[in-house]
């Protein structure tokens, strides 16, 4: 089983990306004049960021990107960096002040709406030589901080209000609840990012797996939300 996953981890995780992406393709109609319509282009993007970083994988061998071999572009934690470590988090300030209503929460992620992305911007600029071979734990932890606010934020508006009597049926709620618990399984991992520095394949493999079964979970409940989910007004 092992050995299979090892094989075959970014047919898996590519795989379950696309079924997302394609899942919210074909219910945009449903959620068109929702809020949910922002995250459906979300995950298409994701999709498509994806495979993007996939560039790394034809620069052995004289393959079409040979030509990066030898440069800052050999690896992709850049990408990841700017993608998934800035840039996602930046849309999920977005997307929770579309769907909080207390004014006070909403004040302070408008507020990290700037703060965040001008800090994470500055701070690569001061560390710029390891932007391109290691990730910053300092961004990770703060991008993590401000997801957690996001969910717990969500979750005090449902209990406070009715809809906590159907809250299983709302797209926000399988969100707010699965990004939740992927940052709080995927954040500890950024304290052993010395083990990659030194070539740990013992603890690569295993971050490997735990990447891999908290994206499955992700992009899954991502899907069956899509199609067990409701419109909600906006």
């Amino acid at each position: 089983m092992e050995e299979f996953l090892r094989a075959n981890y970014y047919y898996l995780t590519h795989g379950v990306e696309i079924l997302a992406a394609v899942t919210g393709l074909l219910f945009y109609k449903k959620f068109k004049n929702t809020n949910i319509k922002y995250f459906i282009f979300f995950i298409v993007s994701i999709a498509l960021a994806e495979l993007l970083a996939l560039y790394t994988f034809y620069i052995p061998n004289d393959g079409a990107f040979s030509f990066l071999k030898g440069t800052v572009f050999q690896t992709n934690i850049w990408w990841y960096t700017i993608f998934w470590k800035i840039a996602a988090i930046v849309f999920y300030i977005f997307y929770f002040i579309k769907i909080i209503k207390t004014k006070r929460f909403l004040r302070l992620l408008k507020y990290l709406l700037y703060v965040f992305p001008s800090f994470s911007v500055l701070y690569i600029i001061f560390n710029w030589n390891d932007f391109f071979i290691r990730p910053f734990p300092v961004i990770n932890i703060f991008g993590a901080i401000i997801i957690f606010m996001c969910a717990i934020f969500y979750f005090f508006e449902v209990l406070q209000s009715e809809s906590i009597l159907t809250f299983y049926k709302s797209y926000n709620f399988y969100i707010a609840a699965t990004i939740f618990m992927w940052w709080l399984i995927i954040t500890p991992l950024v304290f052993y990012d010395i083990y990659f520095r030194y070539v740990d394949w013992s603890f690569i493999f295993l971050q490997w797996e735990i990447y891999l079964f908290a994206n499955i979970l992700m992009y899954l409940t991502f899907t069956f939300a899509l199609i067990w989910c409701k419109p909600e007004n906006k």
